[in-house]
């Protein structure tokens, strides 16, 4: 189900039906660009390019073959492959034309300009261009080790009452299972790369955003999201 997986319908609250979208996730939290699940599970997600594979030689049709069966043949763990279809987003492009547009001396270019940019936000609206992203999600369970309440409990948010050394060890744990899940994530991304695609890790700004615009497109498309250096929280 690739990342739709991460949802978890759960029972119905009757006392509580308009309850928060996040707790029908298994998102826990998305922290040094990895999504840490409820449960304890970690998962680091790759963007990768694409091929066109019909327009490579019989030779090289057959080296891609190759490097993906050894790719799979190395893979000791379960991965997730996700083609995501989504309308072609074009708006940074767009308001890039509308600053040169004002910066133009000349009326006339500067109206030919906003007119370029009006046309163009149109074509893609009208003719509804999609667009397709490839994406691998590497996960790593450490629930196969760790029991079960051991893992909820390291996984709690911070409270008041932790002390300095809970917040220290659970950091420490916390990094200990990041090696592991980023050793799993050097050799999908080597085996990737040998089959000729560009293989780029999500930080974690990428992956909020792509969780925000996969739950909500509609949304997403009138409210961007902020550079998260750029966001400060005020204590009340």
């Amino acid at each position: 189900m690739g990342l739709l997986d991460f949802i978890s319908p759960g029972k119905k609250n009757r006392e509580a039906p308009l309850s928060s979208t996040q707790t029908n996730l298994r998102i826990g939290e998305i922290r040094d660009n990895v999504v840490v699940l409820k449960n304890g599970g970690l998962r680091a997600v790759l963007k990768t390019s694409s091929i066109n594979f019909n327009l490579k030689s019989e030779q090289e049709q057959n080296a891609i073959i190759r490097a993906y069966q050894g790719f799979l043949n190395s893979l000791e763990f379960p991965i997730q492959i996700l083609v995501r279809s989504k309308r072609l987003d074009i708006d940074n492009y767009i308001d890039q034309v509308k600053k040169l547009g004002e910066k133009q001396t000349n009326r006339l270019l500067q109206d030919q300009t906003f007119e370029y940019a009006a046309y163009i936000g149109r074509l893609v609206e009208y003719a509804d261009i999609m667009e397709k992203e490839f994406y691998v999600v590497v996960q790593y369970d450490p629930g196969r080790v760790l029991s079960t309440s051991k893992i909820q409990a390291f996984f709690q948010r911070l409270a008041p009452k932790d002390s300095y050394s809970d917040i220290k060890r659970r950091h420490n744990e916390f990094e200990q299972l990041k090696k592991s899940l980023n050793q799993r994530v050097n050799i999908v991304r080597s085996g990737l790369e040998s089959c000729g695609l560009k293989v780029d890790e999500l930080d974690t700004m990428n992956l909020i955003e792509l969780f925000y615009k996969s739950y909500n497109p509609k949304t997403s498309r009138s409210q961007k999201l902020h550079d998260l250096k750029e966001v400060s929280i005020e204590k009340e």
